[in-house]
C-alpha cells in the first residue's frame, strides 16, 4: 500500500476509529477531524477510550465539517477523504431537522466547496451513505413481481398490521428480498433524506472537480467500540445495556421487523477497498452482511451470550419513519470491491458482548429519547 495520507471526518467515532487503526497499521498516514460530540463520547470526550486509541496512531484535529477554516486545515496534504462525519439516528432526525440538515448536508457541501478551491491534492472522496436511503427497499408479490411499497400508513400501524401488503390485494403480504443499488430510493426519515443528499452531492461534484467519488451504503454496523451511551442509534448497544441492568426491553411492533447487521471489521475491509480500488469510482455500493435478522433474534442472541434471560415486552409501539425490513444485495460489492463479509452475526455478537462486559454500565438516556419522541407524536 502506498504511504498516502487519508483524512477521516468523524474519525474518532465508531467506524472512523476502527478504520484509522487498520489504515495506520498498514502504513498509511491518517488524519482525523472530529467534533467529539458528548452524545457519542460522553462529557469528557477527549478521554474516551476510542478517542484516545485513535489519537495515538493518527493526527486528531478537533473541529466540525461545518467550519470552512477547520476543513481547509484538515485537507492540507491529504490524498483521500473518507467522509463519515454526520448526525445519526432515524428517530432524532425527525425532530432535529435543522441540525441534521446543517451537519449532514451543509457539512458535505462545505467540504466540497473547499475542494473547489483546488489548493489540495485530494484524488478521492469516499462518503458514508446509508441503507436508510432506500426506505422500505425491495419486495416481491405473490407472482414474483418486484414491488417498491410506499410508507406504511398510520392507520395500518395503529391496527397492528406491520407487514407490507400487496397494493393490488391488501390481504396478501409482500416478501422482502435483498435490495440492490438500482432499487428505488425512497427515504422515510429526515436522516435518510440527508444521507441521500450527501451521496448525491459527492457523486455529482467530485468528478466535476477531477476527483473520484464513491458512496458506501452501510447497513446496521455493530461491534466492539460502538457507543453504549448514545440512545439514538444502535439497538445492540441499547438492548445490551438494558439486559445488563435487568431492565425491561420495550419491543416495538411485533419484534419481527428485521435489519441487516454487519460487523465493524467487515465494514472497515469494504471501506479500505473503496479507497484503493479504482473500479469503485463513481459508484454507490451496498455494504452489509446480506442476512436479515429480526429484533427478537437480536435479543435472543444477546441474552444467550450474556447468559441473562432478557425481560421483554412486545408492546406494539411504533416509530414514525421506521421501516419494516431491509437487507443488502451485495452483488456489486463483491464484483468491484472483492468484498465478502466474513463475521457471522453469532460470532459478531460474541465479540461485541465480550467487549461490552468490560465497559462501565452507564445510563444510556434511552427512556429520555423515547419521551422526546412521544412528546412530538413520533412514537405511538
Amino acid at each position: 500500500m502506498n504511504a498516502e495520507t487519508v483524512l477521516i471526518t468523524g474519525g474518532a467515532g465508531f467506524i472512523g476509529s476502527a478504520l484509522a487503526i487498520r489504515l495506520a497499521a498498514e502504513g498509511m498516514r491518517v488524519r482525523l477531524l472530529d467534533s467529539l460530540s458528548p452524545q457519542i463520547h460522553g462529557v469528557d470526550a477527549a478521554q474516551a477510550p476510542r478517542v484516545v486509541e485513535a489519537a495515538a496512531i493518527a493526527d486528531l484535529q478537533v473541529g466540525s465539517v461545518t467550519s470552512r477554516e477547520q476543513l481547509e486545515r484538515a485537507i492540507d496534504g491529504v490524498d483521500v477523504i473518507v467522509h463519515l462525519a454526520a448526525e445519526t439516528g432515524t428517530g432524532q432526525s425527525m425532530y432535529q431537522i435543522a441540525r441534521y440538515a446543517e451537519v449532514n448536508v451543509g457539512g458535505t457541501a462545505q467540504l466540497l466547496d473547499v475542494l473547489t478551491a483546488g489548493n489540495h491534492r485530494v484524488r478521492k472522496v469516499v462518503v458514508a451513505s446509508s441503507r436508510a436511503i432506500y426506505g422500505e427497499g425491495q419486495y416481491i408479490d405473490q407472482t414474483g413481481r418486484t414491488v417498491y411499497p410506499g410508507y406504511r400508513s398510520a392507520e395500518q400501524l395503529a391496527e397492528g398490521r406491520f407487514e407490507l401488503f400487496d397494493p393490488s390485494d391488501h390481504t396478501r403480504t409482500l416478501r422482502s428480498v435483498p435490495t440492490g443499488e438500482t432499487s428505488r430510493l425512497d427515504p422515510s426519515s429526515i436522516y435518510g433524506v440527508t444521507k441521500l443528499t450527501q451521496e448525491q452531492l459527492v457523486l455529482t461534484a467530485a468528478p466535476a472537480l477531477g476527483i473520484a467519488g464513491v458512496a458506501l451504503r452501510y447497513q446496521n454496523v455493530y461491534g466492539p467500540g460502538q457507543s453504549l451511551r448514545n440512545p439514538y442509534t444502535g439497538i445492540l448497544s441499547i438492548f445490551s445495556t438494558l439486559i445488563r441492568q435487568g431492565a425491561e426491553i420495550n419491543v416495538f411492533e411485533d419484534g419481527l421487523e428485521s435489519r441487516d447487521f454487519v460487523f465493524i471489521d467487515d465494514v472497515v475491509t469494504a471501506t479500505r477497498s473503496a479507497i484503493l480500488e479504482d473500479s469503485a469510482n463513481g459508484l454507490a455500493i451496498n455494504v452489509g452482511s446480506g442476512v436479515a435478522t429480526s429484533v427478537l433474534d437480536v435479543i435472543a442472541e444477546l441474552g444467550r451470550t450474556f447468559g441473562i434471560a432478557a425481560q421483554t415486552r412486545v408492546s406494539g409501539n411504533y416509530r414514525v419513519g421506521d421501516i419494516r425490513h431491509n437487507v443488502a444485495d451485495l452483488t456489486l460489492a463483491r464484483r468491484v470491491l472483492g468484498f465478502e463479509p466474513v463475521v457471522s452475526f453469532r460470532d459478531g455478537i460474541d465479540q461485541f458482548v465480550k467487549w461490552a462486559r468490560g465497559e462501565s454500565l452507564e445510563t444510556s438516556g434511552y427512556e429520555t429519547s423515547l419521551e422526546e419522541l412521544r412528546a412530538r407524536s413520533l412514537l405511538k
